[in-house]
Parts: C-alpha cells; structure tokens; sequence
C-alpha cells in the first residue's frame, strides 16, 4: 500500500488512524508523513507536470579568495533617467567583483557595491514605474567613487547584460571605465543553443531554476552571476567561459561608406545599422562581424551593393577594449 504524504503540515501524526466506514465496517488507514521543504520540491518535479523556482539567494563575499582564481571579473548593472547616455544620468550603479582563470572558470565573490545617485533633473515617471527608484530615494545621494574604484580598477573584464547600453553611460560617468576590457552577456553568448528561449535577463533567470527582484541593479548583478556560473548538463561549459572566449577574439567593424541609397532596405535586412556621423564614424551603413566572416561580408557587399569588384569600404578592428563604445 502505497503512503499518503502530507505536504503542508508538520505537526501531522504518524499514529495510524481508525475510521468507521457508513456500513459499519472499520477501516485502518495509513499515517500520514510530513514532507520537509526538499521533500516536497523533489516530490513535484519528479511528477513532471511542476516547474519550480527557487528564490536567488546572494552569494556570500569570500573572505580568502581562492588563489587558483587569479583574474579579476565585474558584473555590472545601472539605472539611468533614459536612455541617451549623452544627455542622460546614471542614478543607480550595481557591481559584483569575482575571480576567475583563464579557461573561464569562475571562482570567488570579492565585493559587491551598490548606490544611488541624485541626478541633476527629475527621474521620468516611465523610469519609477520601470526600476522603482523615486526622486525621493535619491535625494542627496552620490555614489562612492572610493569604493567603486577599489573593485573597478584591478578588473580584467567588465561585463553587462547590454554592454552597448551600459558603457557608453559609465564612461561618460567617470574615466574610471574608460581603459577597460567589456563584454555583453546579451549578445556574444549563443544562449538559443544553451535551450534558453530569449535573452533578456528574465527568461534567463527564470529558465536557471531562480527568480529574484529584478530591476534594482545588484539583484540583476547576482542574477546574472548566477545564470553565467550555471552549469548546464548538455552544455560543454558555463556561459561565462563562453562568454570570456568571445572577449578574447577581435571583432571587424565594417562601414559600407557610400553604398547607393537604393540598397538600404537590403543592408538593414542583413543586420547593418545606420550611422549619422555624429559620433566621428563615418557616415555610413555598418555591421560588426567576426574576424572569421571578414572576407564573405566583404565579398557580398562587393558583388550585391556596390557591384564593384574593387570596392574597398572602411573596416576597423576591435577588441574588448574597445566594443561597445558610443
């Protein structure tokens, strides 16, 4: 006979219980078992009609580091009034210190910090309702550049789940980010080939096994810590040693300078952006492609755009160093 679990009480009896049946007949019925918090979550899933989430619990700042572990990592989140990091205010910094090795393993939390900043006009009602942050939890507060800098300044890689979004901001914030390695977790892991179903931190988390408070810049840090350290059974390595090999590679920027105007809905359809020059590139159509695919970008844009063999449109060479700016 199979037993009878009592998943929510544990102050269930396990002395067996005797009941009259309405035909007089006296039935002995097995005792019911009290199911602890483990129990119960193995319980449902194992039925595999339950998916369940575990709430994201911080890691723990290591009081000796590992020494194995020798290279420096950030995982860095802001806030901002919006979204020009030219006219717009950073209001919210998270960053999360950690170690890792060169094969991409990580190791150790070394620092967390986090702070509010009071901008220079009112925080837009979009952003409250977005972050949560009010004029009100800003008031007078400034963010310490001290102790930003001591976890800043020694890192190896920034990383941002929107690098694109986050550095120009921080740069434009302080020089402090300017000489830095970066890499984005949103677009230079393949996460579709991880079994993920979108890239936004949300799904990422959520399909980790976790949820957590999302939109407040350290718990998005550690949310992403978590998805970037996770490893997966049908996956060679984590996301974060994919990550760093990607930061590793250089990357070629490629300008169709002068491409006939007539070709803009098919270069926007193969993935290039439109430059206005007012950032001191060219005027111009662009993509960024991989040192690999140089030569068939090149090829395409010589025999389909221009339908010049010898066109020579501007390239520029990246590294980590220097992606992801303005």
């Amino acid at each position: 006979m199979a037993e009878q679990f009592d998943m929510f009480s544990e102050e269930a009896s396990r002395d067996r219980v005797i009941t009259r049946a309405a035909s007089g007949v006296v039935k002995l019925e097995q005792p019911t078992i009290p199911m602890n918090e483990e129990d119960m979550v193995r319980y449902l899933s194992e039925t595999g009609r339950y998916r369940i989430l575990r709430q994201l619990v911080p890691r723990a700042i290591a009081p000796f580091p590992r020494p194995e572990y020798s290279l420096k990592g950030i995982i860095l989140d802001t806030e901002t009034t919006g979204l020009n990091a030219r006219k717009d205010e950073i209001v919210e910094i998270g960053v999360i210190a950690f170690t890792f090795d060169a094969k991409g393993n990580m190791g150790d939390v070394t620092g967390i910090y986090g702070g509010l900043q009071q901008p220079s006009v009112s925080i837009p009602s979009d952003i409250t309702k977005l972050t949560g942050i009010t004029d009100e939890m800003v008031a007078g507060q400034s963010i310490d550049m001290a102790a930003l800098k001591s976890l800043i300044e020694p890192a190896d890689l920034v990383i941002a789940h929107n690098a694109g979004f986050d550095r120009p901001f921080c740069e434009a914030f302080s020089q402090l980010f300017s000489g830095k390695a970066w890499a984005c977790s949103n677009s230079e892991i393949d996460w579709s080939s991880r079994g993920y179903e979108g890239t936004k931190l949300g799904y990422l988390i959520g399909q980790t096994g976790y949820f957590h408070d999302g939109h407040r810049a350290v718990d998005d840090c550690f949310a992403l810590l978590e998805v970037l350290a996770r490893e997966a059974g049908g996956s060679a390595s984590t996301a974060f040693a994919e990550l760093y090999e990607a930061s590793q590679r250089s990357r070629v920027r490629i300008f169709a300078e002068n491409s006939p105007f007539d070709m803009k809905d098919h270069l926007k359809g193969r993935g290039y952006r439109w430059c206005d020059g007012s950032d001191g590139r060219p005027k111009s159509w662009w993509i960024e492609v991989g040192e690999e695919a140089l030569d068939d970008e090149l090829r395409y844009l010589r025999a389909e755009i221009y339908r010049y063999p010898d066109a020579d449109p501007p390239i520029k060479r990246l590294t980590a160093f220097d992606r992801f700016r303005a």
